[in-house]
């Protein structure tokens, strides 16, 4: 063994990690452009989808993204009418996103798009919850961390 086959991009798990993100990422667009989102304004929107309200905070642990990331997404989904920024009533130190009557009919409009990509990505059933776990550990590891 060469002490430089740890720089190989063959042996990294990174790479493949990465090309994989993107592929997927890139699969994504078509369906989310008849939607007018991007794949990051995509997730938050299946957050609050979810929740239909949460602090700025919330939302940005949920997606592993830092606040000025988030502040710029928010604000363009704000002037396309998807969401309602307010502080909160009772601490005005915190920020509340919450969906607004377009934003809940988007969703409707979004219901096909799991399914649309999961026939793109060549996995069983089975494989595909293995992934999904393998995934969550490595980012519950990170988040632990402090990362």
């Amino acid at each position: 063994m060469d002490k430089y086959d740890g720089l190989k991009l063959k042996n990294q798990l990174c790479f493949p990690l990465y090309s994989v993100s993107n592929l997927i990422t890139r699969n994504y667009q078509p369906l989310l452009e008849s939607l007018d989102l991007t794949y990051t304004q995509y997730i938050v929107m299946m957050v609050l989808w979810e929740k239909e309200e949460i602090t700025e905070k919330d939302l940005g642990k949920a997606l592993f993204l830092k606040s000025n990331t988030l502040t710029l997404l928010l604000k363009k989904l704000k002037a396309k009418g998807y969401v309602d920024i307010h502080k909160g009533k009772e601490d005005s130190r915190f920020v509340y996103i919450s969906l607004t009557e377009k934003g809940r009919e988007l969703k409707d409009k979004a219901v096909c798009v799991p399914s649309s990509i999961a026939k793109t990505i060549n996995l069983s059933e089975e494989e595909a919850i293995f992934l999904y776990k393998i995934l969550y550990k490595i980012l519950e590891v990170n988040e632990n961390e402090g990362i």
